[in-house]
């Protein structure tokens, strides 16, 4: 018998202030099954993610696909939120490209103690690490958007 999963609020506190930066991972169902490093995938993802970046409810620094998951660092507004907009994305993603997600997500607050260049690095060179590439600039699922 397996322990019960909690569900997680991914709620923001009232005192981060908005466009605080969070690390984020997604995973699919299959681990090991390539359902996300696939061009077209890749780019409907992406697309998807600078739609809700458009509308105001994120903005979106970094975002390195793996064949299983997804790592990015994304600030959110506080209205919507964190837990919807991920909803919405990962529904969103699931009836157009057909990705099956697991259900929920990992957030991590990056605070002033960390440093989003340590982060990215270590998101960067998560391809690396997966024997998949080289070197983190030859990964063709990574994008990273400066400015906010």
């Amino acid at each position: 018998m397996f322990p019960e999963r909690k569900t997680l609020p991914h709620g923001i506190p009232p005192w981060v202030e908005n466009g605080a930066e969070y690390f984020i991972t997604i995973c699919t169902q299959s681990k090991g099954r390539n359902q996300l490093c696939i061009e077209r995938v890749s780019e409907k993802i992406h697309d998807a993610f600078l739609f809700y970046q458009n509308q105001g409810n994120l903005w979106l620094h970094l975002l390195v696909l793996m064949p299983d998951h997804l790592h990015a660092i994304i600030s959110f507004n506080r209205d919507p939120g964190m837990g919807r907009c991920m909803a919405e994305f990962k529904k969103y993603t699931a009836k157009a490209i057909g990705i099956q997600w697991q259900r929920s997500f990992f957030d991590h607050r990056l605070r002033k103690d960390e440093s989003y260049v340590e982060k990215a690095h270590y998101i960067r060179m998560n391809p690396v690490r997966a024997g998949l590439c080289k070197e983190p600039e030859e990964w063709p699922y990574a994008w990273e958007h400066c400015g906010w």
